[in-house]
């Protein structure tokens, strides 16, 4: 029986996107912010059609993530940061409201928000997050937000 396919593709051309980039660990996140960069022009992205802005930390990503999708500018949301686990139980609360928060903005206004927050152990794991070892999730982040973006405008399209 034949069916349908329908998929994004890693084509930026005519996109918007926000970027939205912690201060907090910016060790980390500058890395994960030159990632995201290159990605967004690696797939066709060109610099007036990205806006970065810089927010004090993790906890503070949802609400502007939700005012920056809900202004209907974007066509996705790139959300980069580090926390990075300390004695404390701080850790827990702010990873996973960021991330719940995040969530919340993607389903709220439809407009797609990907997840490079990164959420490890120690220093040496975020920075093999940010380009070492493990690649770099921002670039990671903004592929994917690439893919979703044009996927939401396909389906739109489709109405």
């Amino acid at each position: 029986m034949p069916h349908s396919v329908i998929e994004g593709h890693l084509d930026a051309k005519g996109l918007r996107f926000a970027i939205v980039a912690s201060r907090f660990n910016s060790i980390i996140t500058e890395r994960l912010l030159a990632g995201a960069l290159d990605a967004l022009r690696r797939a066709g992205g060109s610099e007036q059609d990205i806006t970065v802005v810089w927010v004090p930390g993790a906890w503070e990503m949802p609400v502007i993530a939700l005012e920056l999708a809900g202004s209907k500018r974007y066509d996705g949301i790139i959300c980069l940061g580090a926390v990075i686990r300390g004695d404390t139980p701080h850790f827990d609360y702010v990873a996973g409201e960021a991330a719940k928060g995040l969530g919340q903005a993607a389903i709220q206004t439809g407009v797609p928000v990907a997840f490079a927050v990164l959420t490890t152990n120690t220093l040496e794991q975020a920075v093999d997050r940010a380009g070492a070892k493990h690649g770099n999730k921002g670039f990671d982040a903004a592929m994917t937000a690439i893919e979703t973006a044009g996927l939401m405008r396909k389906l739109r399209a489709m109405k």
